[in-house]
């Protein structure tokens, strides 16, 4: 007639086999791991391309910041007034769409207000304004990513 083990012995063989298994199993990669390397066009360790979420953080740090979302890609700042000019202040949304390096994978958006009388009131903004900071992000992002391959 044989004993059935103890709980204790069980327990402790259970462990055992359990130890067994899982270095068995951290043999099966090998020593090898694939080689990652910096894509052309997209570094995406946040949710959106690095390159463009710094370029544009870069671009916009003169003006005090609101909210920033590196997974949903946004970035909208206070309003800001140029010290030379306190009758006029402009605040910035920038929200990068893709996590590819791409001109279309980014939007800017910006508001602008004059001081009328004490009251600040909406006034336009040039579209070559909008388009300028567009190709100032794009070209910080494209130097980002050059220094990044060059190192």
């Amino acid at each position: 007639m044989t004993r059935a083990p103890s709980a204790p012995f069980r327990r402790t063989l259970a462990l055992a086999l359990l130890g067994v298994s899982l270095v068995g199993l951290s043999a099966c990669g090998g020593g090898s791991r694939p080689r990652t390397e910096l894509a052309a066009a997209q570094l995406n360790t946040i949710g959106v391309n690095a390159y463009l979420w710094r370029a544009a953080l870069e671009t916009v740090s003169f003006a005090p910041l609101l909210q920033t979302d590196s997974n949903g890609g946004v970035i909208v700042t206070d309003w800001y007034a140029n010290p030379s000019n306190p009758g006029e202040r402009v605040k910035l949304t920038i929200t990068i769409l893709d996590q590819d390096l791409r001109a279309d994978a980014l939007r800017v958006a910006a508001s602008r207000q004059v001081n009328q009388s004490g009251a600040w009131v909406e006034a336009p903004v040039q579209a070559a304004t909008v388009q300028k900071l567009e190709d100032i992000i794009l070209t910080k992002a494209r130097d980002l990513r050059r220094q990044a391959l060059a190192s």
